[in-house]
């Protein structure tokens, strides 16, 4: 996986003709070997709201008779139009004109007449022409990957969806937009099974195998058991519940009956490329596996389980190097970090950089109850925690909120990363939420990231 290196104008240069059709068809190309025809991408700031223009806005725009965000239906003053990319990751009042192949996850896209010019660059209504020989100019298989966090359907909404008898209710809201990805993936933070004694008291989550039906509809391929919670139960529920998961035809990952199968990676194919996922728990509670025992992949560090274990580190670092070898994309979901915090220990960038240096292309974790900041390394992607999705901690506004990762590759290249607020409802669902209810979820998540995802100041005059 690798993120595309944006081309850089000079500052002020006009943006490059837009053609107001939809791309060229693959026949059309193909007679005209030297150049193709792309999305013409708007793209801003990646912490502004998402924004959506119709094509005679989009086309004032490029031609200069829109001058202010205001005229955009967007806040801020004075915009304006450039080439580079670097300047609108520094500038919130920046807008470039780029070729698609151009763009990376440092920027938010605007859509244009509902489309997404990495999501469905054939429909898009904005193309240009790109000689061949200039950067990259391929548009790959696109991709999508839906990431969720914490997703707990046990104790108090366990009961709920008993009470309904209806054990798909809480991901209701979200389904379609879930089940639209071609990867969806999260972490599964509760047994599926009551086979042994509890372990945790009332912190013991045990969820009834019957949700297993609402997740796959909900179109979950991976589900994470790497966590602090899958051992509630002791050995034998930590067994049923991987049995389970997979008999559902969901991948899990993370945990399993020896040590061998909790390092051992789920793989989705999908459009051509392969995606690996690899799981660890860095909280503890839940046994570590070992050659002969139940348990979960670990890699020991703080706040909760002590120092890093250098050798925990470089056994998943190997696992990442094998991994790497034989997929596209290699993605890790941690499950690590302080609780209650918007703020990621430092020990979880050492960590994440470490895996990067081995070959994984994301870090997504959770486990802190709340969103936290994203970064870049090595021009891949850190989340430290996408917050709860499914959760019954409803004593704090923090608890209630959480994010869904959108990403977009085209091939293995990792096109956009965007985050979709939800909110979780008195019934335990999570819902989308946008606007001033969604603010300031994205602030508490841009507040401890690093650049460019952290509040850029305007470079021009309002």
């Amino acid at each position: 996986c690798s993120i595309a290196d944006p081309t850089s104008g000079e500052p002020g240069s006009r943006p490059p003709s837009a053609v107001v059709s939809s791309p060229a068809s693959d026949s059309a190309t193909a007679s005209a070997p030297a150049q193709l025809e792309v999305p013409l991408a708007l793209v801003m700031h990646p912490t502004r709201s998402p924004l959506d223009i119709d094509v005679a806005a989009a086309r004032d725009l490029l031609d200069g008779r829109i001058t202010s965000w205001s005229e955009l239906g967007a806040a801020g003053g004075r915009l304006r139009v450039v080439t580079g990319v670097d300047e609108v990751e520094r500038d919130l009042d920046a807008v470039a004109a780029i070729p698609a192949t151009a763009v990376g996850p440092t920027v938010r896209v605007v859509t244009v007449d509902h489309r997404h010019p990495l999501r469905d660059p054939d429909r898009y209504p904005l193309s240009v022409p790109v000689p061949a020989g200039t950067g990259p100019t391929s548009i790959g298989p696109v991709t999508t990957v839906a990431l969720v966090g914490d997703v707990m359907l046990g104790r108090r909404v366990g009961r709920a969806l008993a009470a309904a008898d209806n054990f798909a209710a809480v991901l209701e809201p979200t389904r379609r937009r879930l089940a639209t990805a071609d990867v969806t993936a999260g972490n599964l933070e509760s047994t599926l099974s009551m086979a042994g004694a509890p372990r945790q008291g009332g912190d013991s989550f045990a969820a009834d195998p019957r949700v297993l039906a609402g997740l796959r509809r909900a179109g979950f391929d991976v589900l994470s058991l790497a966590n602090n919670h899958t051992g509630d139960f002791g050995s034998g529920a930590l067994i049923d519940t991987v049995d389970r998961v997979a008999a559902a035809r969901i991948a899990p990952v993370g945990a399993g009956r020896n040590l061998d199968r909790a390092r051992r990676p789920a793989v989705v194919e999908r459009n051509g490329i392969k995606f690996g996922f690899l799981a660890f728990n860095a909280i503890g509670e839940t046994p570590a596996a070992g050659r002969d025992n139940p348990g979960a992949a670990r890699i020991r560090m703080p706040p909760r389980t002590g120092p890093l274990n250098e050798a925990d580190l470089r056994a998943m670092r190997s696992a990442v190097r094998r991994l790497d070898a034989s997929v596209d994309v290699v993605l890790v979901l941690p499950h690590w970090g302080g609780q209650y915090t918007n703020r990621p220990e430092p020990a979880q960038r050492r960590v994440a950089r470490a895996l990067i240096d081995a070959g994984a292309d994301l870090i997504v974790g959770g486990h802190p109850h709340w969103v936290q900041g994203v970064e870049l390394y090595r021009d891949r992607l850190i989340a430290h925690s996408l917050g709860n999705y499914v959760f019954d901690m409803d004593f704090s506004r923090q608890t209630r909120e959480g994010v869904i990762l959108e990403l977009t590759f085209w091939g293995s290249e990792l096109k956009a990363a965007e985050f979709v607020p939800v909110v979780i409802g008195s019934d335990f669902a999570p819902r989308m939420v946008t606007g001033r209810t969604a603010e300031p979820i994205l602030r508490r998540i841009w507040q401890t990231s690093g650049r460019p995802f952290s509040v850029a100041r305007s470079a021009a005059p309002r």
